[in-house]
């Protein structure tokens, strides 16, 4: 098979921060020293300052890169578009549902260290944040035009900690594969936007792309 769309290999610093992000999830921050992270790459404990100044500057980049990520992806998801608003709502779903179900140590280092960033660096994050909500608000808007803007900002801040409960959803041998929780995950989001259109109106299952959701009858 032809190596031409291989995957870039990992450069050194990113294993560093996919380590670090799994050490401190599981140990915390102040539970985790640099000879720790420095022995999951490979390197001694020193040489990780050929890369980082230290601890506090794998962990802003670790949030701080997180939340670029993710508002570059829905951008990118927005602009590529779909035919209908609940297509590029579904792929904003997707596009989060990825994150949740592949990068969980840095949805429990969010919790746990966000307050141990500086000041500059955790005011980053908020303001990244807050750009990413207002992407979700308007396309959900679209898809549900009659809601109240505060019903669905709601609404999406629901959806992201229901999203983002995936590294409390238990041991993964005792979780379905990734397909079938990716796919739920997906169901259980539509459900909730759904619930913001709450005028009385009957429901009606559709299938959207593939996926089944409940979606005001008309």
């Amino acid at each position: 098979m032809s190596n031409a769309h291989a995957p870039a290999p990992t450069s050194r610093r990113e294993q560093i921060l996919k380590e670090a992000a799994r050490l401190f999830a599981e140990r915390g921050f102040h539970g985790v020293g640099v000879d720790e992270i420095g022995a999951a790459v490979g390197i001694s404990g020193p040489g990780l300052y050929r890369h980082f100044a230290g601890k506090d500057a794998m962990l802003a980049e670790l949030l701080v890169g997180i939340s670029e990520r993710l508002l570059a992806g829905g951008r990118m998801r927005i602009e590529e578009g779909g035919e209908t608003p609940s297509a590029v709502l579904d792929a904003l779903i997707d596009g989060h549902i990825d994150f949740a179900l592949d990068d969980r140590p840095l949805i429990t280092l969010h919790d746990r260290e966000l307050d141990r960033l500086r000041e500059a660096d955790r005011k980053r994050v908020r303001q990244l944040q807050r750009q990413y909500v207002e992407l979700w608000v308007e396309v959900v808007r679209q898809v549900h035009p009659e809601s109240a803007e505060s019903e669905v900002r709601a609404a999406v801040h629901a959806v992201f900690g229901l999203l983002n409960s995936t590294p409390h959803l238990g041991r993964p041998g005792s979780l379905p594969g990734r397909a079938e929780m990716a796919r739920l995950l997906h169901r259980l989001a539509l459900g909730a936007f759904g619930a913001v259109d709450a005028d009385g109106a009957a429901v009606a299952p559709v299938v959207v792309e593939g996926v089944a959701a409940s979606r005001r009858a008309g």
